[in-house]
């Protein structure tokens, strides 16, 4: 009897016990199911700040300070090569760069839309406004010594017929405090030192195989035309700036003939 009893209440104990640990997995699974749409619905309001642009953007801008700015936006919606930013000085990484395609206001500015100033953002992207870009050959031996935003002057040797027919060798300066506004490849902001060394090779084997280096300047439409006159007249030559000296000046023609008489007097 005892032991009928004994058996009985171990057949209640198990039908007590089996639904209790059915509800603590249901609770379970419910509290899984709850944590994980917790979590789901945390990383939906996380957000990230990225550059927006702060107004429409054309193709092949050069971008500045004021056309973007950092915005929150939620992780889920950050574009996989938008740039992130966690300090205001992080937005200086695209400052200079350029834009490959169009950038609406508000759309995210991302790597894939964005490139260095190299030339294949084009030569007019530096061009200031209301000037023109020009190119000229200089000896290669000055292209390592002149850099994006120097400023030079430019020299013109040519055949010269002066008084009483005596023709002669005459050098006049023709334009003076000229912006260079690139070198061979070299724009001058927005590469890496990766691009910068790739480009360099690149100007160095160009140069083995040609006598000249060029040079880019930004010229007004009337020194545009007194550069390609000089061009077919004689040989260019320039003289570089120091930093700073932006003065202009008169400057004579001179000869030989006239330098010889000079240093007879």
């Amino acid at each position: 009897m005892r032991a009928l009893l004994f058996h009985n209440n171990g057949m209640e104990s198990r039908r007590v016990l089996v639904p209790v640990l059915l509800a603590f997995a249901a609770a379970g699974l419910y509290l899984m199911v709850l944590t994980s749409k917790e979590k789901a619905l945390t990383e939906g309001y996380e957000t990230a700040q990225v550059l927006v642009a702060t107004v429409d953007i054309p193709e092949r801008t050069v971008l500045k300070s004021d056309m973007f700015d950092a915005m929150s936006v939620p992780r889920k919606f950050v574009q996989q090569d938008a740039f992130e930013v966690r300090t205001r000085s992080d937005m200086n990484v695209i400052s200079n760069l350029v834009t490959r395609v169009r950038v609406p206001k508000g759309n995210q500015l991302t790597e894939s839309s964005l490139i260095a100033m190299t030339p294949e953002a084009g030569l007019s992207v530096k061009v200031p406004p209301g000037y023109r870009g020009a190119v000229l050959p200089i000896d290669p031996g000055l292209r390592s010594l002149i850099k994006p935003g120097d400023r030079v002057d430019v020299l013109l040797t040519f055949d010269a017929v002066l008084d009483g027919g005596v023709r002669d060798k005459a050098t006049v300066t023709i334009l003076q405090n000229v912006l260079v506004i690139s070198v061979g490849n070299d724009l001058g902001q927005g590469v890496t030192a990766g691009q910068h060394k790739a480009l360099a090779e690149k100007d160095d084997r160009a140069a083995a195989l040609s006598d000249k280096a060029l040079i880019s300047l930004a010229l007004n439409p009337n020194e545009l035309q007194y550069l390609a006159l000089m061009q077919r007249k004689g040989d260019t030559a320039i003289g570089v700036r120091g930093l700073g000296d932006y003065d202009m000046h008169p400057i004579p023609v001179v000869s030989i003939y006239g330098l010889l008489n000079d240093s007879r007097r």
